[in-house]
């Protein structure tokens, strides 16, 4: 069918027409040989020639009035644009949308209908130059191309609403009530190209089939972190089942390991995970996975195996490649956000986690290397460059990853893997380290942490850090058989603790590094676990009144701490205090006959490890004792 040409549009002479095309052609050969040339200036080169002869030929093909004939190849010069310019810049920049808006007003130009760009927006106007082409069959290729990097632009800035209702669109009435953007993609059917068509970077088809293992890809991973488990399942095997390269394949692999994890089929989960690591260089995302799934099997050595396998692909650069001249499933795709399962972190956060689970699993002597290393590591990055005429001030760097422990902690949680060791004299070192950088830190007199706040080298969450270095170099001392020492040391943990006020609700949201070390719990433990440890040494050194003092205040100071409660009563038993002793058994046998509660908060890493080392030893037993030798009593 003959289609009429508006006065003042008619279409240049065939011979340009020719040339034009001709030019188009060489072009995308051009890009095309640059791509096979791997990383190198000559590709860059080439491939940068070609973008800028697509810009310039674009520029004279709309320097003229726009023509039905003319169509085809402009719009697929605008399509091989935007492909080239996003394949090199690796992203969308917002002028292109501009290059796409001007395409359609071009085709509405030809039907005199450029008026509707000044009433609507971009997707109102995709919508009518939609409903325009049906009348224009052999512009019909082009423009689903065109519709195809518009569908990318909106995927990749999440304009999902858009993106819908241009699929519902451009497949007219058989998928108008559907929002289901899987589905939508599948229908949609972009037209075959003719075969004398101006040659392209890359056809509707393709990039159909991009948008599809995208959207799917991304949709698995909404679905796997809001919890939606069987969608999420079946997202990532559309995603899994489609065009996928081998990058993003590895990718969701490694999430389907995750999702099946956590819908109980660990088996399975650990068949995707090896063929994840079998299957591409990226090796971060699926070891870390790995660790968190034989760490629920209980297998706590191919666990810490995982995470030291990690570290160790986090420490060598990934050689990058080539990225393809095209829209490219990566192109589409997010940064992976922390709940991410593909979020693996830095080496540090690997090291940290490596070292706090050999704490955690008993391995101390690991722990204390992987803490000693992981320390070096981020004073090495943080450590700024000072002028050396002026003193250089205590340095407090960032966390290694949110949301992991301050660099505080990871020095307690340091020394105390060293005591644990049985390098004491090592963690002495360590904990001076600490007290050297946050000594200028800490207010001098508990204002409410006014002074604190009139200072921004004065911060209230030091004081539970330095009251924490304290009773970690009391243990440490206590290990070495210095009593004095340590008891100085505990007692100058307390004196910290009990002159601290609570922080000032003024001082802004914590960290959550710092509401862990500052919660009300945490402080009653180190309280309670500062007054049990020189409770112990006063035991040791045969001064049970001061121990009993000190064993009291700590069932005060926490209420919560059984521990607090045995230590007391063994020493209520050998001071002959019976009736105290008597009460207090009874209580704690009421206790132990309460079903248990979960506990719903969490402590420190280092705490935890001190409040380990002070537990009474064989409880039930000396209940059982205080039975036996209270019936003793009562059959006298």
């Amino acid at each position: 069918m003959a289609h009429k040409t508006p006065l003042g549009s008619s279409a240049p002479p065939t011979s340009c027409l020719d040339l034009w095309r001709e030019k188009n052609d060489q072009l995308v050969r051009q890009a095309k040989v640059a791509q096979d040339l791997g990383l190198s200036l000559r590709r860059q080169q080439l491939a940068q020639d070609a973008l800028e002869g697509l810009r310039g030929l674009l520029h004279s093909l709309q320097g003229l009035p726009a023509a039905v004939s003319v169509l085809p190849l402009e719009l697929s010069v605008i399509c091989n644009f935007i492909t080239l310019r996003a394949s090199l810049a690796q992203g969308f920049t917002e002028d292109l949308a501009q290059d796409i808006q001007r395409g359609l007003e071009r085709v509405l130009e030809t039907q005199e209908q450029l008026e509707a760009r000044l009433e609507h927006g971009l997707r109102e106007l995709w919508d009518f130059v939609l409903h325009v082409s049906s009348l224009l069959p052999e512009v019909l290729p082009a423009l689903h191309h065109l519709a195809g990097l518009q569908a990318a632009i909106w995927l990749s800035t999440n304009h999902l609403g858009d993106l819908t209702f241009l699929l519902q669109t451009l497949n007219g009435s058989q998928c108008r009530a559907s929002e289901d953007l899987l589905l939508l993609l599948k229908t949609w059917r972009p037209p075959a190209e003719e075969s004398d068509a101006p040659l392209t970077l890359q056809d509707a088809r393709s990039l159909r089939d991009v948008l599809l293992t995208a959207f799917a890809h991304r949709q698995g991973l909404q679905e796997l972190i809001t919890g939606s488990l069987p969608r999420a399942l079946s997202s990532l095997h559309e995603a899994a089942s489609s065009l996928c390269p081998r990058t993003v394949l590895v990718q969701v692999y490694t999430a389907l390991g995750t999702c099946l994890r956590k819908m109980g089929s660990p088996q399975k989960a650990l068949l995707y995970l090896i063929a994840a690591l079998k299957g591409g260089s990226t090796w971060g995302p699926p070891l870390l996975e790995a660790s968190r799934l034989y760490r629920q099997l209980g297998n706590t050595a191919a666990e810490i195996e995982s995470l030291e396998l990690l570290v160790e692909a986090l420490s060598v650069s990934d050689i990058p490649e080539a990225p393809q001249l095209l829209i490219e499933v990566e192109l589409l795709l997010p940064r992976p956000d922390p709940a991410s399962p593909l979020h693996c972190g830095t080496q540090s956060q690997a090291k940290y986690l490596l070292a706090s689970r050999c704490l955690q699993t008993g391995r101390a002597e690991d722990a204390a290397e992987h803490y000693l290393d992981l320390l070096a590591l981020l004073l090495d990055v943080s450590e700024p460059k000072v002028d050396t005429a002026s003193p250089p001030p205590p340095q407090l760097s960032p966390p290694p990853c949110p949301p992991g422990p301050c660099v505080p902690e990871v020095f307690l949680e340091a020394a105390a893997a060293l005591i644990q060791a049985g390098r004491a004299q090592d963690a002495l070192t360590i904990c001076e380290e600490l007290l050297s950088r946050m000594s200028s830190l800490l207010p001098k007199r508990p204002r409410l942490w006014k002074d604190a706040r009139k200072g921004a080298r004065e911060s209230p969450h030091c004081s539970p850090w330095v009251s924490a270095t304290y009773l970690l170099q009391g243990q440490a001392w206590v290990q070495l058989g210095a009593r004095k020492e340590a008891i100085s040391e505990f007692s100058r943990c307390l004196e910290l603790l009990f002159r601290a006020t609570p922080k000032d609700k003024e001082q802004g949201p914590a960290s959550s590094c710092e509401q862990g070390c500052t919660s009300d719990v945490a402080l009653q433990q180190l309280r309670a676990a500062a007054l049990i440890s020189r409770g112990l040494e006063w035991v040791a050194s045969g001064q049970d009144t001061r121990a009993l003092q000190d064993f009291l205040l700590s069932v005060q100071v926490c209420p919560g701490n059984q521990d607090a409660s045995f230590h007391l009563l063994r020493t209520l038993r050998r001071l002959d205090r019976r009736d105290e002793a008597t009460a207090l058994w009874r209580r704690l046998e009421a206790q132990t006959e309460l079903p248990q509660e979960n506990a719903t908060w969490s402590l420190p890493l280092y705490l935890e490890t001190c409040l380990g080392w002070i537990r009474p030893p064989d409880c039930e037993t000396l209940l059982a004792e205080f039975r036996t030798s209270l019936l003793k009593t009562c059959d006298l």
